[in-house]
């Protein structure tokens, strides 16, 4: 009887831990998000992060709330020498959890480290080329997004993308807005959409303001967006996304329709900040 019963046993243990998961993560967010805000991590918004003073109370207050499950859940590991402590940590985790106010978030489900290097680092990429010869590329990069937990972030870009707000660069919210693009798989420029909005609406908006872009840019014309948008649909996510939070009264006044896709994804609205 008891070889019988033990693998039942096993098995409805599992199938409680599994769908219990859930609720418990829960449970465990709430009493962190209870916990008082600690005085040090104030100061250091108040340093480093002027968007946090613009704000309205209550966005403030679900920011820190985020902040404090962020730095609890997420791994941060220095590199090239970078020690970790709570200016780093704070600083990254307020220009993230921007990106998650007003809706219900699983605070970057699939993000798990945060790696600082203390400043641009050296990415080496195998290319060939028309020879059908193989070449390393050494390219220096301010962040990269990785599709399977991590992301790459320079403190020095990032102390600078946090303390010029109206430039349209922050490296922060352009990484972590590929983090919330590849939620549902690769990056593509097309993240998880609220109810109050649809795919066709997004990709028709968006398709018009990425080819825009990328006319510009064959044309040497200036443009409200980084050229760098023009890579790809994906980076023009990200690209944009930078802007609605550093430049939205630009972008609404120049692109009213991308403007408004970007509020009701993100619900908020950076003009009355």
């Amino acid at each position: 009887m008891l070889p019988i019963l033990l693998p039942l046993f096993i098995g409805a243990l599992l199938i409680t831990y599994i769908l219990g998961k859930p609720y418990w993560r829960t449970f465990q967010r709430n009493k962190i998000r209870q916990r008082p805000f600690k005085k040090q991590w104030r100061k250091i918004l108040s340093k480093r992060v002027p968007y946090f003073r613009k704000m309205p109370a209550d966005l403030q207050l679900q920011l820190k709330q985020h902040i404090q499950v962020f730095v609890e859940e997420k791994n941060f590991i220095g590199c090239n020498g970078l020690k970790i402590n709570d200016e780093v940590k704070i600083t990254i985790a307020a220009q993230a959890c921007l990106l998650l106010l007003n809706r219900k978030t699983d605070i970057y489900p699939k993000l798990q480290t945060i790696l600082v290097y203390p400043r641009a680092f050296i990415r080496q990429q195998q290319q060939i080329n028309n020879d059908g010869l193989q070449f390393t590329q050494r390219q220096a990069l301010a962040g990269e997004s990785w599709e399977f937990g991590k992301i790459v972030l320079s403190w020095e870009d990032t102390l600078q993308g946090a303390e010029i707000t109206d430039d349209g660069h922050n490296v922060v919210i352009h990484e972590f807005s590929h983090q919330l693009d590849q939620e549902d798989g690769n990056a593509n420029g097309a993240p998880i959409l609220g109810r109050n909005q649809n795919y066709e609406t997004w990709s028709a908006v968006f398709l018009e303001h990425y080819e825009l872009l990328m006319r510009q840019v064959k044309e040497g014309k200036p443009s409200l967006f980084d050229y760098y948008g023009a890579t790809n649909p994906a980076e023009f996510f990200a690209v944009a996304s930078e802007v609605f939070f550093e430049q939205s009264s630009e972008l609404f006044a120049q692109y009213p329709k991308l403007y408004l896709q970007l509020k009701d994804y993100y619900r908020v609205d950076p003009i009355c900040w």
